[in-house]
């Protein structure tokens, strides 16, 4: 029996959804812990792609459960769009395979209306934000003024919270953004017809995955977007409205931390960055054009051009650090194919110092340049390798070179989008 937690070591769209993919064949149980629909995960199975959001990636796998827990935000009507594209293809036949804890937070019409207001008022410093009404659903959970999972399944406790909260939101809505106010019937009307068809998930999530645990079941925790994102610990205010690193997966279930075993942080082989904020290796040139088209980089929830660069090891050993991480899953080898030299970022400059540490202060990471190392590349493609020790010898140093500089090993190395283009070198559930 084993718990891994799995979470992104950079600024999101590492490659989570594909990992936990692969890890799920080991695991009996599947928990998303953070975030909204704001995540977007590609899996490609065969031929076929598909995009997630909300529900856990490892449900394209039968006979698993997959659960969302208490700290995860979610719009019903994103849910049932998943639920119903995943049916069209052949999953989620059996409704006891997805359960969604009674403590979840709804995403609700006006934190959607306040989120895109927000970001449309600000000209200048944009967070970047999806527009998905993830934070304002945030704020109103610690607020006290949340609408939660099991409100929305009892209409009377649901039109008295809908009618506590929304003459504020209508009066921050007209008096200080400029928008149309919403009505209650209307809203009411709307999530009381998801209501019935989201009834059969519900489930206390801690209580049930306390009980896996004691039956000495495989769990995996699937987390969303990337350490630099953390609330608390990412380049605020440049993050998202969540714990994103490994801590999260206790906070966001229900589990103990004494129940985990081991925290597999994802990393690309260079760096992308989706929305504002700094980004000391970004690459404003052809070669950040380069990386972009050579790996697809796109987010999967907006579309948006994601911003790329080289690797960095001063975040990765940051996101090592507050993770507590025991292994790196390395994903897009491949999009380095063809480079005859590779830049890695060991260090910052900040004016006259060098900076191995990550730094807090973001006006201080704002101003960092990056300390660059050249290695090798090993200019062929390796998409079709199955074992680590049949890589060209530069790829090979390359994930060494990695381990020594951060201290951890790389217990995965993905060379391609489908599962079979991937290199177990160890399993945590082992």
């Amino acid at each position: 029996m084993a718990n891994v937690v799995i979470i992104g070591a950079q600024w999101g769209d590492e490659g989570k959804g594909k990992v936990v993919d692969i890890y799920t064949e080991h695991a009996d149980e599947v928990v998303r812990f953070q975030g909204g629909n704001n995540a977007g995960h590609t899996l490609v199975v065969g031929n076929e792609k598909t995009v997630l959001h909300l529900i856990p990636s490892g449900i394209l796998h039968k006979g698993k459960r997959c659960v969302i827990g208490n700290g995860v935000v979610l719009d019903p009507r994103i849910f049932l769009e998943e639920i119903e594209g995943l049916k069209s293809k052949g999953y989620l036949q059996d409704d006891s395979q997805l359960m969604v804890d009674g403590a979840v937070h709804l995403i609700m019409p006006y934190h959607v209306a306040i989120d895109k207001a927000r970001e449309n008022r600000t000209s200048d410093r944009k967070i970047g934000t999806t527009g998905r009404g993830i934070g304002p659903t945030y704020e109103d959970k610690v607020g006290r003024r949340g609408i939660r999972f099991a409100d929305l399944l009892k209409p009377e406790t649901f039109r008295r919270r809908l009618n506590e909260v929304l003459p504020e939101k209508n009066f921050y809505l007209e008096k200080y953004l400029g928008q149309a106010p919403l009505d209650a019937d209307e809203i009411f009307a709307e999530y009381q017809g998801y209501a019935e068809q989201l009834r059969c998930y519900l489930g206390n999530v801690s209580t049930e995955l306390d009980a896996a645990i004691k039956a000495d079941k495989n769990l995996l925790f699937e987390g969303a977007q990337g350490s630099m994102l953390d609330i608390d610990h990412g380049t605020y205010p440049y993050v998202t409205s969540s714990s994103t690193i490994s801590g999260g997966a206790c906070t966001g279930s229900g589990v103990g931390p004494t129940r985990l075993d081991q925290v597999i942080g994802i990393t690309k082989a260079y760096v992308t960055r989706v929305g504002e904020g700094p980004f000391p290796t970004e690459l404003l040139d052809e070669m950040g054009e380069q990386l972009r088209a050579a790996g697809h980089e796109f987010g999967a929830t907006t579309g948006r051009p994601r911003r790329c660069g080289w690797l960095d090891i001063v975040a990765l050993r940051e996101a090592v650090r507050v993770n507590g991480l025991t292994g790196l899953a390395l994903t897009k080898m491949d999009v380095l194919n063809d480079l005859e030299t590779i830049q890695v970022c060991t260090a910052y400059k900040y004016q006259d110092q060098l900076l191995e540490d990550f730094p807090s202060d973001l006006e201080v990471l704002e101003q960092c340049t990056p300390v660059l190392e050249e290695v090798a590349g090993w200019q062929q493609s390796i998409n079709e390798v199955k074992d680590f020790d049949q890589l060209p010898q530069a790829a090979i140093d390359y994930v060494k070179q990695i381990e020594a500089w951060t201290g951890v090993p790389v217990v995965l190395v993905s060379v391609g989008p489908r599962r079979d283009e991937t290199m177990l070198r160890s399993n945590p559930f082992a």
